[in-house]
């Protein structure tokens, strides 16, 4: 599962197609996918129903506002993280979160924990750059230290449970889940200390200064993080410097483009290059084949485009979204209905994709269920 995001939404006349269906005209910033045109498909009108323009860019991948995120079982864990749980530690990580000239805002664990970014440095030294002897020692002495204090915490706990009311009892069993949910992860993560890391011949990156550039190195980390089983979750931030492209401005600016040319003519550059990347990254797992289950990795592997605030003007109405990848029918510019109560939750996506991923979930989010029509016949 690999989603890649941005904070500010997408320029949405040159993103939607005009008709639906198969034999749709690709708009300008879809046209670097038409080689892969069979391999994903365009939805139109899915969204998460909220209104707060920035303050959504975290619903991305759950649907929930933080401040919504008490009212709900899960809380406002991301898409991500939940499928990242489900692949414990069958992985080196369980699941990666990236950044590219912008913080990724999206990644969220059940707790409400904002996961921490890396960029494609830190990404190339946690997949490559064995730990020295050195850090070994003092990372088991961490799990340790750690597993210790959570055994004091839990036997603690016992006694500070009996003395509450019926209400707090219920509070704090949520906290001690996710007491044993820690606990639970600095098990799964002990084995992998002393097993070595997979070997490559691509030189260790540096930030690039031109996005694209960057873009471009992240995009063949992403396949090789992919190719090594290293981890099979990856989240992806991406922005815009000053200067990309030759244009002159930040990506906040030109997103609160009214319209005006040179502003919406900068959107389609920077937001068509991200398309860009996206296509360059399912050509790198089409290149690749897939050795335990057959055919290539992109057969095996989700690619989600997307945003939580549609656009920079703040409307979080209409998410553009693009999903490529395997064991979905896709090739298709999908309009779901524009008004209520017939609107379909941008949530239904992200649960069919759960499942997919081989989670038994019924429920995501804000989800009202799966989202029909993805399924092979």
């Amino acid at each position: 599962m690999v989603c890649l995001t941005n904070n500010y939404g997408v320029y949405h006349k040159a993103f939607f197609p005009e008709a639906g269906g198969r034999d749709y005209e690709l708009p300008p910033t879809l046209r670097p996918l038409a080689e892969h045109r069979e391999d994903f498909t365009v939805f139109s009108n899915l969204d998460h129903g909220l209104t707060g323009g920035h303050a959504c860019v975290p619903t991305f991948l759950n649907g929930i506002r933080p401040d919504m995120a008490a009212s709900f079982p899960e809380g406002n864990i991301s898409v991500d993280q939940k499928a990242a749980e489900f692949v414990g530690a069958a992985t080196r990580y369980p699941s990666m979160t990236l950044k590219v000239k912008e913080n990724n805002q999206v990644s969220f664990t059940r707790t409400g924990v904002q996961v921490p970014a890396v960029d494609v440095t830190g990404m190339y030294r946690r997949l490559f750059l064995e730990d020295t002897a050195e850090s070994r020692r003092e990372e088991r002495l961490r799990h340790e230290r750690h597993t210790s204090i959570l055994d004091v915490v839990l036997d603690r706990a016992k006694a500070v449970n009996r003395d509450l009311g019926r209400q707090d009892q219920e509070k704090f069993a949520e906290y001690l889940d996710s007491v044993r949910s820690l606990e639970k992860k600095i098990e799964q993560q002990q084995p992998w200390l002393d097993r070595p890391k997979p070997t490559t011949e691509m030189a260790e990156p540096r930030p690039a200064q031109q996005t694209a550039d960057e873009m471009k190195i992240m995009m063949e980390l992403i396949a090789l993080a992919i190719e090594t089983d290293s981890t099979r979750v990856l989240t992806l931030a991406s922005g815009f410097a000053n200067g990309d492209f030759g244009l002159q401005g930040g990506y906040h600016g030109f997103s609160h483009h009214g319209e005006r040319p040179d502003h919406t003519a900068a959107l389609q550059l920077i937001e068509g290059n991200q398309i860009a990347q996206m296509a360059h990254l399912i050509g790198l797992l089409k290149a690749k084949a897939d050795p335990i289950n057959g055919g290539t990795l992109f057969d095996h592997t989700m690619i989600l485009f997307g945003c939580g605030m549609a656009t920079g003007t703040h409307s979080c109405r209409n998410l553009p979204l693009v999903l490529a990848g395997g064991g979905f029918k896709l090739g298709e510019h999908r309009i779901f209905p524009e008004d209520k109560p017939e609107r379909v939750k941008a949530c239904n996506l992200l649960l069919s994709m759960l499942q997919n991923f081989g989670v038994e979930a019924d429920r995501f989010g804000t989800s009202t269920g799966t989202l029909t029509g993805l399924e092979w016949a």
